[in-house]
């Protein structure tokens, strides 16, 4: 067979060139794809470098009010950094703390100070290092929470013992970040909150009743923190005995809350949870004063027929069932009552006034005779569950 070699050398030629071709663009897309990654790579940090200098502005050059910030003694630079950011003053937590240390910022003296969301970083870096009007209050001291303490009567208690503001105090036991947080360290115990709606706190009844030491500094958080890390440890004591009980723990803090302040001694309070019990059973409201004095926010001797009128769903004279939440700190004895109720046919209950004795009810007829007896001869007026029913 003849070859016909001058088509194979043109074919062969044709193959070359378009080798070469395939070769050019190739080098032209890596090229452009090369130049185009630079570019992308020039805006992207131009970009970064445009925001890094943009936080480190004023938050609004216009607004020249004053906001009052107290630095604790011992704040680190992220705590500076997150403190501005959270009260407006400045942009980027990160990029201010990453700013201070890329400046080897030092002396940001403790205090309370005077800013402004028309500061820039370097005024407010400045002010602190000057320093500020000292701190004068801010000794080692220690806190009680008593039994049966209200969040906000603990609040109280640590603004008139600590640099701590009631205010930020409560603010931050409602903080839906920072009960985030809480979770993260004590899983079993607050994720009991989840789902939880119409409560006034959220850690109402999770800041266990004893002494805590305060040492100078301590921020809002990390006294929080102890308060409700105590409660954790009393809870996974309590794992085991919550077998006895179909209720959550929330369920059990809100009840032994109510319990708290219903009976003294331990065998009340066994005998006052299971008519509690019982009436829950029966699909009764608790009908307990303590409920509508939280709904009212108030404290009071006697509560009356208007009172118990209060919209809220904290009134369990209006609602059946315990209430969205506690409505203090029980003790210990409280909450062991609520998970082992004394069981018996009552169904009300009311205390003498002037004893403190309690005595208990089958029937609504018994009970009215006792309050009769015990409370509307020294009141004159009519009250809740122990003291009088309304149904």
């Amino acid at each position: 067979m003849k070859v016909d070699w001058d088509k194979v050398k043109q074919d062969a030629e044709l193959k070359e060139d378009h080798q070469v071709k395939e070769e050019l663009m190739t080098q032209r897309i890596v090229k452009y794809i090369i130049l185009g990654l630079v570019a992308l790579a020039l805006v992207v940090g131009l970009g970064c470098f445009w925001y890094y200098n943009d936080s480190l502005k004023a938050v609004n050059n216009q607004k020249t009010e004053a906001v009052q910030v107290t630095i604790p003694i011992g704040s680190s630079s992220k705590d500076i950094a997150r403190l501005l950011k959270s009260q407006g003053l400045i942009k980027n937590a990160d990029i201010f703390s990453f700013y201070m240390k890329a400046k080897s910022v030092n002396g940001l003296q403790a205090g309370h100070y005077d800013l402004s969301p028309s500061m820039d970083a370097d005024t407010i870096i400045a002010t602190l290092q000057k320093g500020g009007k000292p701190i004068e209050v801010d000794v080692d001291t220690k806190l009680t929470v008593v039994e049966g303490m209200q969040l906000e009567q603990i609040a109280q208690m640590v603004e008139e013992n600590t640099p701590i503001k009631a205010a930020d105090f409560l603010a931050t036991a409602n903080d839906a970040s920072f009960i985030e947080e809480l979770k993260s360290q004590y899983p079993s115990l607050i994720s009991g909150l989840d789902g939880v709606e119409g409560l006034k706190y959220k850690l109402e009844g999770y800041l266990y009743p004893a002494t805590y030491d305060y040492i100078a500094g301590t921020n809002v958080k990390d006294l929080i923190k102890q308060m409700v890390g105590k409660m954790n440890l009393e809870y996974q004591k309590l794992k085991e005995d919550m077998g006895n009980t179909s209720l959550s723990f929330h369920q059990i803090l809100t009840l032994a809350s109510i319990i708290e302040k219903e009976g003294v001694t331990d065998e009340d309070r066994k005998l006052i949870s299971g008519v509690f019990y019982n009436r829950m059973n029966n699909d009764m409201p608790l009908q307990s004063d303590i409920t509508v004095l939280y709904a009212l926010g108030e404290h009071k001797e006697l509560v009356t027929i208007k009172d118990t009128e209060v919209d809220s769903p904290y009134n369990l004279y209006k609602h059946t069932g315990l209430g969205p939440g506690p409505y203090n700190s029980p003790s210990l004895s409280a909450i062991q009552a609520a998970i082992y109720p004394t069981a018996s046919d009552y169904f009300y209950f009311v205390a003498d006034i002037e004893t403190g004795n309690v005595y208990y009810a089958t029937t609504l007829e018994e009970h009215e005779a006792l309050v009769a007896k015990y409370v509307n001869k020294n009141s004159g007026q009519e009250s809740s569950l122990s003291s009088s029913e309304t149904e």
